[in-house]
């Protein structure tokens, strides 16, 4: 019997949350598969299976585990049951169901795959004519697992309803005609829940809940915390990424964002402007020669701060391709303890919720955060007249024991210079003064 334990995740966490199993009890686990997820102050990571053999679980879920605890044991001595199939194998009968999915998939990915997916369309072919007396109907509005009659289909797809907001009620848990009349005669209400009701819900706080509850209310208290305002046209960065955004997409298979114009622009402030970039260690100020700039990312379980190692030594492409990998591990829980740590500047961006304006609060041990909000259309004067333009307000919360008010203030105004005129992201000032050297 093998003692699969709780791995060391970092020097300072001392225990972990045993948050899913994502096997069972008794079930015939291969080498290396994932058997649980668990989660630390810091992030949520994956247990794997050491050796191959029936599961036994140890551990619950929502209990606390120390490093170090045996959270499951592995009989690696028991046969492997007969007809279980590689992971691979199991897979096909799922994507022969969806072959036209498949192939759309790969012909995004190149003709290599195209080639595989027509092979494996090719294979499920005849089960899928199998399948296809069985079936009471097409279900193209429902995913495939919510089941609804042919009718109830048919109304969820012309009225464009949420499948996963109506309560089945018919056998096996599918969705009948009822159920969808009942959904659109009661928008937002759940059939059967008392509408004026008073009930309470408790949930224990996860770990990661806990720690930025605890950091949060450590910046407010360790730092004299200050926020400056501006404004910035955005004009000629949205004329810019309209312009070139096809192009860009087409030769960097990436999107161009507005996260790669913010973040070039803060280099270059941070560069002009150091103390913003540093922070205090005891009795010193620790000032940085690079910039890594953390990016507020809001996961399932909670705010997460990955980072962007040497920002400034990014292009374009790089930086929007950092933030897509980043964004999309965050979203999936996947991001490592080395990805969230360090950071000398955190930019966060409220502006994807509606936020007009805010304060954001430090991400200490850092010295400043800049928030990004709505761009909205607004009256603005220009040349003396009166026009509408595409404006963001921006705001640069700082601790004012590193930072001066000059410092603060010149450093947004840099920011909004920057961005206002883009040209000057390539140098970092007007192109024209840098010909001319001045």
């Amino acid at each position: 019997m093998i003692d699969i334990k709780v791995p060391t995740v970092g020097e300072s966490i001392s225990e972990v949350t045993l948050v899913k199993w994502l096997k069972m009890e008794g079930q015939y686990v291969e080498r290396d598969e994932v058997i649980a997820e668990l989660e630390s102050e810091k992030a949520t990571f994956e247990v794997n299976a050491e050796k191959a053999g029936v599961l036994k679980l140890v551990g619950k879920e929502g209990d606390t585990l120390k490093i170090g605890d045996v959270v499951a044991q592995i009989d690696e001595t028991a046969a492997k049951p007969e007809g279980a199939a590689p992971a691979a194998a199991a897979a096909q009968p799922a994507a022969a169901m969806q072959p036209a999915a498949a192939a759309q998939s790969a012909q995004a990915n190149g003709s290599s795959t195209t080639a595989g997916a027509a092979t494996a369309t090719a294979t499920a072919a005849p089960a899928v004519a199998k399948a296809a007396p069985a079936a009471q109907g097409p279900v193209t509005a429902v995913s495939n697992d919510i089941k609804a009659t042919p009718v109830a289909a048919a109304i969820i797809s012309d009225k464009k309803i949420d499948a996963g907001s109506i309560t089945p009620s018919g056998t096996g848990g599918k969705i009948l005609k009822n159920d969808v009349l009942e959904a659109l005669a009661h928008p937002g209400r759940t059939p059967g829940k008392e509408l004026f009701g008073r009930q309470d819900r408790r949930e224990k706080m996860s770990n990661l809940r806990k720690t930025i509850s605890r950091r949060l209310v450590e910046a407010k208290n360790t730092t004299a915390m200050l926020t400056t305002f501006n404004e910035v046209d955005m004009s000629a960065v949205m004329a810019l990424r309209a312009k070139y955004k096809d192009k860009f997409k087409e030769k960097h298979g990436v999107n161009l964002g507005f996260m790669s114009f913010f973040t070039k622009a803060v280099c270059y402030a941070l560069q002009e402007w150091p103390a913003v970039n540093a922070y205090i260690d005891g009795d010193e100020l620790v000032y940085h020669d690079y910039c890594d700039i953390s990016i507020a990312v809001s996961a399932p379980k909670g705010l997460v701060v990955p980072v962007i190692r040497n920002a400034e030594s990014l292009s374009m492409a790089d930086i929007e391709k950092k933030v897509v990998e980043l964004a999309t591990k965050a979203r999936d829980n996947k991001l490592s303890m080395e990805e969230m740590q360090g950071g000398t500047f955190t930019i966060t961006n409220g502006g994807v919720f509606g936020s007009l304006m805010s304060t954001p609060i430090i991400n200490i041990p850092q010295s400043a955060i800049l928030g990004m909000h709505k761009i909205e259309e607004r009256a603005v004067v220009v040349g003396g007249q009166i026009v509408i333009r595409p404006m963001m307000y921006l705001a640069v919360s700082y601790d004012h024991r590193v930072i001066d008010g000059r410092e603060s203030v010149s450093f947004l105004v840099r920011i909004k210079e920057l961005l206002e005129s883009p040209d000057q992201l390539l140098f970092g000032k007007d192109p024209l003064k840098a010909l001319l050297e001045l």
